[in-house]
């Protein structure tokens, strides 16, 4: 079963466009706070605070060593959200998959039936 409060914390985490341009970053390799920080106008404070809630959900991890504060993406950390996408895709997909089988044995293709429906309005 999902858990949905993870889901909750992940989309809030990826509303924000600046902690998708971080993710985007890690998405190559490791960096450094301050070298996340860098294309931001903004404080370290608050990129600090960006940080904390990507790593709070699980979609990155951080490891100081002396001074140096480095992140990396956290392998897995969208899988929450994935699953939950496909849980909603598969049942989905089955009716359209249906619908594309009763139009095929009625001999009706998806521009035919627009068609009727058009002439049926009118």
């Amino acid at each position: 079963m999902l858990n949905y409060s993870e889901i909750d914390s992940i989309l809030r985490a990826l509303v924000e466009p600046t902690r998708r341009q971080i993710l985007e970053r890690l998405s190559r390799g490791p960096a450094t706070v301050s070298q996340l920080a860098e294309p931001f106008g903004m404080t370290f404070a608050a990129v600090l605070q960006h940080l904390q809630t990507l790593e709070a959900c699980g979609l990155i991890r951080s490891e100081k060593i002396g001074r140096v504060r480095t992140c990396r993406i956290e392998p897995g950390g969208l899988a929450p959200l994935a699953d939950w996408i496909t849980e909603r895709r598969i049942p989905a997909e089955r009716h359209l998959d249906r619908l594309g089988q009763i139009l095929a044995e009625t001999g009706q293709s998806p521009s035919k039936v627009q068609d009727q429906e058009k002439d049926e309005q009118t």
